[in-house]
């Protein structure tokens, strides 16, 4: 599962002791776009912590998996993070920008094919 927003609040790192080892925690907090924004708190472990590098304000996709377990009987729902893509300003690929740097508006004409020339009365429809 996939969930987009803003990094609104990146919490203090978590980390202990545990029977398999050292572990690390850290959560953060993002708000999705729209018209019903959610706040959606997610965790991220190990040393993707270091690898995601995350700071407030970035936009970002993370790919996440949810999972409940029940302890004494109450439930607890996490959310962990195993991807994340942060949103960048340069285009992708296959992106066409214009000249100054944006792409270009969806009501731009298409390239013009050389092989039919304007105005030719040449298409090879049957109709």
């Amino acid at each position: 599962m996939e969930i987009s927003g803003t990094i609104i609040s990146i919490l203090p790192e978590q980390s202990g002791e545990g029977r398999n080892g050292p572990w690390r925690k850290q959560d953060f907090i993002i708000e999705t776009e729209g018209q019903y924004p959610r706040k959606v708190c997610i965790s991220v472990w190990g040393e993707k912590i270091d690898q995601f590098a995350l700071k407030d304000g970035e936009k970002i996709t993370a790919s996440v998996n949810i999972e409940s377990r029940e302890y004494n009987e109450r439930w607890y729902t996490d959310v962990r993070a195993w991807k994340v893509a942060k949103e960048s300003d340069s285009p992708g690929p296959g992106q066409q920008t214009s000249s100054t740097g944006q792409p270009p508006p969806f009501d731009a004409p298409p390239p013009e094919d050389e092989s039919y020339p304007a105005g030719s009365d040449q298409d090879d429809l049957p109709f």
